[in-house]
C-alpha cells in the first residue's frame, strides 16, 4: 500500500514542476502543510525529505523549506577525459584542488594495479558555481610516474586538474565505465546533496603503450548537473585494395 508522504510528495512536486510554486519561493510552514494534508508533521516532513532528496526543496534552518532554482549543467566530455572546454572556461565555475600522497589501499590497488602501500598521489578535485557544486573528481597517479610540475603545483598542470582532464602524457586507451547510483556519506556531503539522490559514477582509467596503469579517477556528478557525451571515431581504411 502507498504510504500516505509519497502522495503528498507528489503533489507538491506537480506544484513545482507546474510553476505554481516558483523556485527560492518559501513554501508554507510544515504545520500549515500538515494541516492542509490532514497529516501529522511527522508524515508532512518524510514527504518534504523525499523532495529534499531529489534537489527540488532545500530546508534553510531557521527559515523554512524553500523551492530550489534549476541546477546549471556542465558538460564531461567522454574519451577526452575533461570538462567541456566551454563550460570549464566560464568565470562563474571554480574548481577547489587538495593534493598530497597517500599509500594505495583497496579497491585502489585493483584500479592501480599496484601493491598495497604502494605512494600514490592523490588530487581531490571540487568544482563550484558560487557555493553549488557541480563535480566532485578524484585523481590517483603512481607516485614515479607523477610529472614534477604535478607535484610542485605548476600552472599546467592545474590547468588540467580543473578541468578534471588527464595529467600526464596522451594515454594509448582510456577505458570509462559510467553507472548511475545513490551517493556515498562522504560524497553526499562533498557535494550538498541528499543520500536519496542519483548520481552519475565514472571510473576513468588511462594505460601507456605497455598497459600499465598510468592515472585512475573516480568522478561522481550530482545527476541533475551534468550531461555526458561520448563520442566513437571510426577509422577508414583508404588503402588501394591489393590487384
Amino acid at each position: 500500500m502507498r504510504s500516505r508522504h509519497h502522495d503528498i510528495a507528489d503533489d507538491l512536486r506537480q506544484q513545482i514542476t507546474a510553476g505554481h510554486i516558483l523556485p527560492s519561493e518559501r513554501l508554507p510552514s510544515e504545520a500549515a502543510l500538515a494541516n492542509r494534508y490532514g497529516v501529522s508533521t511527522v508524515t508532512l516532513r518524510r514527504a518534504l525529505a523525499v523532495l529534499q532528496g531529489e534537489g527540488l526543496v532545500e530546508k534553510i534552518h531557521g527559515k523554512g523549506n524553500f523551492v530550489r532554482r534549476p541546477q546549471r549543467k556542465i558538460m564531461y566530455v567522454g574519451g577526452w577525459g575533461t570538462l567541456d572546454p566551454w563550460t570549464a572556461a566560464e568565470p562563474a565555475l571554480r574548481v577547489s584542488v587538495r593534493s598530497t600522497v597517500v599509500r594505495a589501499q583497496k579497491p585502489l590497488t585493483a584500479l592501480l594495479k599496484v601493491p598495497a602501500g604502494s605512494p600514490v598521489v592523490e588530487f581531490t578535485c571540487l568544482s563550484l558555481e558560487g557555493k553549488s557544486p557541480h563535480g566532485l573528481a578524484r585523481i590517483y597517479m603512481p607516485r614515479d610516474l607523477a610529472p614534477a610540475e604535478v607535484l610542485d603545483g605548476g600552472s599546467t598542470s592545474r590547468e588540467a586538474v580543473t578541468r578534471f582532464a588527464l595529467l600526464g602524457p596522451p594515454p594509448a586507451a582510456v577505458r570509462e565505465t559510467v553507472c548511475a547510483r545513490p551517493p556515498t556519506p562522504d560524497e553526499a556531503s562533498a557535494l550538498r546533496i541528499g543520500l536519496m539522490s542519483v548520481v552519475l559514477s565514472i571510473t576513468r582509467t588511462a594505460n601507456d603503450s605497455t598497459g600499465r596503469v598510468v592515472e585512475v579517477t573516480l568522478l561522481t556528478f550530482p545527476g541533475d548537473r551534468v550531461d555526458a557525451v561520448f563520442t566513437t571515431n571510426h577509422v577508414i581504411d583508404e588503402r588501394e585494395p591489393q590487384g
